[in-house]
């Protein structure tokens, strides 16, 4: 089924694999993304916290863009995630991911830590700033970075910002903030995303939500769900959805990013699943449920590579 919105659909992340001793496995992340685009995804998200962004080098981070952008090479379009405290570093990641062919970029709010927040007016101007790079930006609203994005300062930035395009909303009770938004916003709001992998999908497509960030674990049996929705058959939506509930629910509460890549090593996408410290790998019985769950499913990842 077809998605005709143009911020819409299923834009996952990808997660970057390293090799057993923890070098990033560059072959493996091109593998990474032609699964990707088999799978049928709308677009592909890098460098994102379920990229293991937090753990990478600077220059780590700017081979991956290069990779990840030459090898996709428009076959669908990427977002690069360009988060960081200072403005001057958001406007030089937003001006390369623009210069190497970017379609946009995604932006947690600044912040440092626990306690280092910036205002609602340092925020819009740091928006404002990486959107003179000329790509849209995707605006996350993590609970990660501890910063509230209350609603009137979405649409605020939605309005003032003409390169705020979407907001992936992944706090807390996401449809009733999808909701508040979409009815404050308007066509401000031009796409509005859900992420945590689509456990709260249904609720969120109810809400409003045209798309959604998921990790790369079985975006090919979320995305049907979402266009059955886009499409007015919500039955078939929550049929799907129930479905692929219980692996989501084990992958938000137990695995967090490491799902994809356990299921992407058992599949063949990738030669390990190797997470650097201080990340723990899955416990031995967490591991088997995934694939237990996901097996049930066939998803393409988990036979891609045999």
């Amino acid at each position: 089924m077809s998605i005709s919105h143009e911020y819409s659909g299923v834009w996952p992340v990808a997660p970057t694999p390293f090799t057993e001793t923890g070098e990033i496995d560059l072959e493996g992340m091109k593998r990474v993304l032609d699964c990707m685009i088999d799978q049928g995804v709308d677009g592909i998200c890098i460098l994102a916290n379920f990229s293991e962004q937090f753990l990478l080098s600077d220059d780590e981070r700017d081979q991956l863009t290069r990779l990840s952008l030459e090898h996709v090479a428009d076959r669908v379009p990427v977002i690069v995630t360009a988060s960081h405290f200072a403005t001057d570093i958001v406007v030089a990641r937003a001006r390369q991911a623009a210069e190497l062919g970017a379609a946009m970029i995604m932006l947690m709010p600044p912040y440092h830590g626990a306690l280092l927040r910036g205002t609602p007016d340092q925020i819009i101007a740091q928006f404002a700033a990486a959107g003179d790079a000329g790509l849209p930006i995707m605006v996350q609203d993590a609970p990660l970075s501890g910063t509230e994005l209350p609603v009137d300062l979405l649409v605020r930035m939605a309005r003032e910002i003409d390169a705020v395009k979407c907001v992936k909303i992944e706090c807390a009770q996401a449809a009733n903030k999808l909701r508040a938004l979409i009815a404050a916003g308007g066509e401000a709001i031009e796409g509005p995303f859900d992420g945590e992998e689509g456990i709260t999908l249904l609720a969120d497509l109810d809400a409003g939500a045209t798309g959604c960030m998921t990790s790369a674990m079985i975006p090919d049996l979320v995305r049907p769900a979402i266009a059955a929705h886009l499409a007015g058959d919500r039955d078939t939506a929550k049929d799907i959805y129930e479905r692929v509930l219980p692996v989501i629910n084990h992958e938000n509460r137990l695995c967090g990013f490491r799902a994809a890549k356990a299921v992407m090593k058992a599949g063949g996408v990738i030669k390990s699943d190797f997470c650097r410290h201080p990340i723990a790998p899955l416990a031995p019985e967490v591991r088997t449920t995934l694939l237990d769950l996901a097996t049930d499913l066939d998803p393409i990842a988990l036979r891609w590579g045999k």
